[in-house]
């Protein structure tokens, strides 16, 4: 596998674990700093319709666009491609037994999920993303 890494959207956000528990709730420094995951079907993004951006709830940076929003099945949002090259960064994961590849904020490192071959069309991806890892921005009409 090939790993690919960005630098996100901004400069490079780093922080000590404290202050990481600080800024987070403890549900979300669960996922992002723990790589945890939450459970299917729970998180509040799941069905978040219209015109938006989704952004990293730990450093703010942009990562999927609403439109790239699909309904997967799978239980946590699933997007078939980030908003730009280089916003997050992917690598192997090999923490349960089988070969997968997680997915991180370029910007802050933190964990957002994994991303399948077996999405739609145009990319064929599926990022499949904890909603605890995300904020939702919609577009001001």
């Amino acid at each position: 596998m090939v790993e690919r890494t960005g630098t996100g959207t901004g400069s490079r956000v780093e922080l000590t674990d404290e202050e990481w528990k600080e800024r987070l709730t403890p549900e979300r420094y669960a996922v992002l700093r723990q790589k945890g995951t939450e459970p299917a079907w729970s998180g509040e993004l799941l069905h978040a319709e219209g015109s938006g951006v989704f952004t990293c709830a730990g450093c703010g940076a942009s990562l999927f666009p609403s439109q790239a929003k699909f309904e997967s099945g799978s239980g946590w949002p699933s997007f078939y491609q980030a908003l730009d090259d280089g916003t997050i960064n992917e690598h192997a994961d090999k923490s349960v037994g089988m070969t997968r590849t997680e997915i991180t904020c370029a910007r802050c490192g933190g964990h957002l999920g994994h991303v399948f071959p077996d999405g739609p069309a145009p990319s064929g991806r599926r990022y499949c993303v904890n909603s605890l890892a995300l904020e939702y921005e919609p577009t001001q009409e």
